[in-house]
């Protein structure tokens, strides 16, 4: 009679899983391994936010930009997940209605320019 451990390609050297039938007798070996993986942490927009207060602060929608941006910075740092997403999901709404403002006055800008130029 041979043991498991003596045989070719004994249950150490198997895939977790693998049914062994000797002798009328099912040996199964599990190995479940769970692993846990966390979120990624929400992202705060930081640099997005000083960039639209430096180059387009219409309103000032910029500088609270960034005021959210560090606050989710701070929730990030100290763990709450939930409040750091929040506060940078307000930061990027406020960046992206910035954006969209600025690109709004550039489009007029231009066309008004250009009118007065033709004309």
């Amino acid at each position: 009679e041979v043991s498991m451990e003596d045989m070719a390609g004994s249950k150490a050297e198997m895939p977790p899983g693998t049914t062994v039938m000797t002798q009328g007798t099912t040996v199964m070996t599990h190995s479940t391994t769970v692993t846990v993986e966390e979120p990624p942490p929400p992202r705060d927009h930081l640099v997005w936010s000083l960039f639209t207060t430096l180059y387009g602060n219409f309103c000032c929608l910029g500088l609270l930009a960034f005021f959210f941006s560090v606050k989710s910075r701070d929730r990030k740092i100290l763990g709450d997940n939930s409040g750091a997403l929040s506060y940078g999901s307000t930061a990027k709404c406020l960046n992206i209605t910035a954006l969209v403002i600025n690109i709004v006055i550039v489009i007029i800008t231009v066309i008004v320019v250009t009118t007065v130029l033709v004309s």
